[in-house]
This record gives C-alpha cells, sequence and structure tokens, in this order.
C-alpha cells in the first residue's frame, strides 16, 4: 500500500511539473505551436496574407539607463512591460519579444482575424500612451519615460527559429517597415504607414492626420501619417 501510495504521488508530481513546464511554454510561444513542439512534431513556417506589426522604443534610453545601476535599470523595465502586458492582455494581439527596451507585438496571426488586426493594435497603441503618461520611474519621480510607437500592416512569414531556446520570429518587408515606423518617429506619437492607415480609415472610428513624405531606409520617402486617437 505504501508503495502505491509513493507511485501516486510520484505520477502526481511529475503531472504538476509537466503542466508547469507547458505553461511556461505556452508564453514564451503561441500556444498552437508550442502544443506542436511538446508533442515533438516539427513546426513549418507560415504566411499571412495581413497582419499589423507594433513597434515601440523608449526615446533616450540610453541616457535614462546611465542615471542608475544595472539592476535599476531592469527593475524600470520590468515595471514598464508589466504596464505593457496588462493592457495588451485586453486585445486580440500576440507580444512577439522584448529586446532591451524595444517592445514588438503583432496581430492578425499566430490566429488570422480577418481584418481586424490594423484596428486591435490601433487601439492597443492608443490605451498604451495613455498608459504611459500616468507611468511613474521607480525611485526616479523627477524621470518621465516616453516611448516612439510604429504600426505597419501587411503580409509576412512567421515560424519557429532554433533548437535550444527556440524563438517565434517574424520576418518580411511588413516587419522592416514597421520597425522604420517607429525608428522616425517622435516622443509619444504613434505612426502609421498608408497601408495600416488605410485599413484603420475603411473600418472608421480612428482620426489620423498625415505627417508628410519620410525617409525610410530601404524604401525611399514614404507618406506617413500620426495616429491621433479614436473617435
Amino acid at each position: 500500500m505504501d508503495l502505491e501510495i509513493k507511485v501516486a504521488e510520484k505520477t502526481q508530481q511529475f503531472m504538476d511539473e509537466k503542466n508547469r513546464s507547458e505553461q511556461l511554454l505556452g508564453q514564451l510561444l503561441p500556444k498552437s505551436v508550442a502544443a506542436a513542439l511538446t508533442r515533438g512534431e516539427h513546426v513549418d513556417p507560415e504566411a499571412y496574407d495581413s497582419v499589423t506589426i507594433f513597434f515601440s522604443d523608449i526615446v533616450g534610453f540610453t541616457t535614462i539607463a546611465a542615471t542608475g545601476t544595472p539592476m535599476w535599470v531592469v527593475s524600470l523595465l520590468n515595471s514598464l512591460y508589466t504596464l505593457f502586458d496588462s493592457v495588451i492582455e485586453t486585445f486580440d494581439v500576440y507580444k512577439v519579444e522584448t529586446i532591451g527596451d524595444a517592445y514588438m507585438v503583432t496581430s492578425g496571426l499566430p490566429v488570422r482575424n480577418g481584418n481586424r488586426h490594423a484596428t486591435e493594435i490601433a487601439s492597443m497603441s492608443i490605451q498604451l500612451v495613455k498608459g504611459i503618461r500616468l507611468f511613474k520611474v521607480p525611485d526616479h519621480p523627477d524621470i518621465v519615460i516616453q516611448v516612439r510607437i510604429g504600426l505597419n500592416s501587411g503580409s509576412c512569414v512567421a515560424g519557429i527559429v532554433g533548437l535550444k531556446m527556440p524563438r517565434y520570429c517574424l520576418f518580411g518587408d511588413t516587419v522592416n517597415v514597421a520597425s522604420r515606423m517607429e525608428s522616425t518617429g517622435e516622443a509619444m506619437k504613434i505612426q502609421i504607414s498608408q497601408q495600416t492607415k488605410d485599413l484603420l480609415m475603411n473600418v472608421g472610428g480612428f482620426r489620423a492626420i498625415e505627417r508628410g513624405p519620410v525617409a525610410v531606409k530601404g524604401k525611399g520617402m514614404l507618406i506617413t501619417y500620426w495616429l491621433l486617437g479614436a473617435d
């Protein structure tokens, strides 16, 4: 009887640990991809015809980081991105990754959602800007955090890269232009491409103003827009 109890306890411990591992993997990768990898299946790259991609970056991050210790910088980013994470949970979006002070989100993959991806990302961006305006830097109330945000819509390919610590990555010109929308933007503004602007105007409920031609690396001069808000 004691042996049976011990076996049952060990089995339960194993199942608990297995569930924790699967939950962790599900936070690092899309749930459908994580489930396939857990089953030992190969996950092929997948092409998506229409998605919207969000990039943000902290303005003057290098200068801000120089004011504190590395531990403080980690604490700052953790506090800020915990705020980001709480906001994006209310939208149909997928957080791709954070690299340093950069934050990348997409909608329309891995689960397609028709043409809703542009409105989901746009609404999310507006809420993030509102949240950042209220954000207080831990132990440094004199520091004001500002971000640049860039959005672009179009096609891309998504897939798993690597076997050790696999990453779910996005590839294609849409990704590159979204990144340029952020890097050529301005503090606390949401710069959007013509493609994203057209999708939003077709749906309605958003206000945008033309910024004018912007030099975008690899693309020449592009007409971009500032997303002002939602009606």
